[in-house]
């Protein structure tokens, strides 16, 4: 019998960025982060590849000769490419014309550096990562406005990502306006309704959807509940997969302990726990099945990769290559429980 080959194993690059910075602790180095993965490796098996974000570690505005060397500098590790974060957040999708603009721009930079690394034969899958680069709050203030001010956006970017044969993916997080509930997701996939546009599911912010932070009306889970009703929790999460599985095209196996946390220059959002965290709510692998499988099911086979995103671990945690080999272990998990063998 064979062992599954995909979906594909990749490592998030991002957690060296997000919640690091001067008010927090120093960014870890792209190349850092890529030795680390590349050096992970549980009985023989190692990460397939990275998604990356276009800020910080890399410029969106590369130039075609670098995006050539960020290609050779991946393939020197044997890393494919998947997703790229869009560095949309100059220019909140609700806020003035010049913002909007600006979004739209950012999204087109990105979609190109996507089209050179798929011709470049290292980046087989993928999509380009977005949110609404707006808070909830300010969203609240004309929630009819601001929502059809985000989609307005989101389907010029969309328009812009198909002239790039990319599509464009929106990661469900109760940090950011119109996307900060399920059911408020839902609504503005609905509403872009380009063919274009999916979402972006990570394990650790959709359990926060259970939760109703930032929209009470809209939670699931009783505000008492005890997070060892394990037929509860798995029925709040086939709510949640049953309503956005169906526009799910890039995912993240995460973990989450129920609880919000924001570092640096991030915003509160789910926070990420480790693979092996004892106060995570999640079984990692059984859960990952209610986005990896359809209600009957039966795998979706959606997207041609999963990876791995914990963001805000301390510097410490993040350089100890114990870490990234218990994450691969989890993820090579995952895949054995919801995979497939390709020839």
């Amino acid at each position: 019998m064979n062992e599954n080959n995909y979906p594909k194993l990749h490592n998030a690059m991002w957690p060296g960025v997000v919640g690091k910075g001067p008010d927090s602790e120093p960014v870890i180095g792209f190349d850092t982060m890529l030795e680390m993965t590349a050096a992970a490796e549980v009985d023989g098996v190692k990460f397939d590849g990275v998604d990356l974000a276009l800020f910080e570690h890399i410029d969106v505005n590369l130039s075609d000769d670098d995006i050539k060397r960020l290609a050779d500098k991946l393939n020197g590790y044997n890393l494919k490419v998947g997703s790229l974060v869009a560095p949309i957040w100059g220019g909140p999708a609700m806020g003035s014309k010049e913002d909007r603009a600006n979004f739209v721009e950012m999204v087109r930079k990105s979609c190109h550096i996507g089209q050179k690394l798929t011709e470049l034969g290292i980046r087989p899958s993928g999509v380009v990562r977005i949110d609404s680069a707006s808070s909830p709050h300010d969203w609240a203030v004309d929630p009819v406005g601001n929502s059809k001010l985000i989609v307005q956006t989101f389907q010029e970017a969309c328009d812009v990502a198909a002239d790039y044969g990319e599509k464009l993916a929106a990661e469900g997080e109760i940090c950011w306006g119109g996307m900060h509930s399920w059911k408020t997701m839902v609504d503005t996939l609905v509403a872009v309704n380009r063919p274009n546009m999916g979402f972006q599911a990570d394990m650790a912010h959709t359990l926060l959807y259970l939760l109703g932070y930032n929209s009470p009306e809209d939670r699931i889970l009783p505000p008492d509940f005890d997070w060892s009703d394990r037929a509860t929790l798995s029925d709040a999460l086939k709510k949640v997969t049953n309503a956005l599985r169906p526009f799910t095209i890039d995912f993240h196996v995460a973990q989450n302990d129920g609880t919000v946390f924001g570092s640096g220059s991030h915003d509160k959002t789910g926070r990420h726990c480790q693979a092996l965290d004892p106060n995570g709510k999640l079984d990692i692998v059984h859960d990952a099945g209610y986005w990896l499988r359809n209600e009957n099911g039966e795998l979706t086979k959606a997207f041609k990769h999963i990876c791995w995103d914990g963001c805000m671990f301390p510097n410490e945690v993040m350089t100890k290559q114990q870490t990234w080999n218990d994450i691969l272990a989890t993820m090579i998990k995952v895949r054995q429980a919801h995979g497939w063998y390709e020839a």
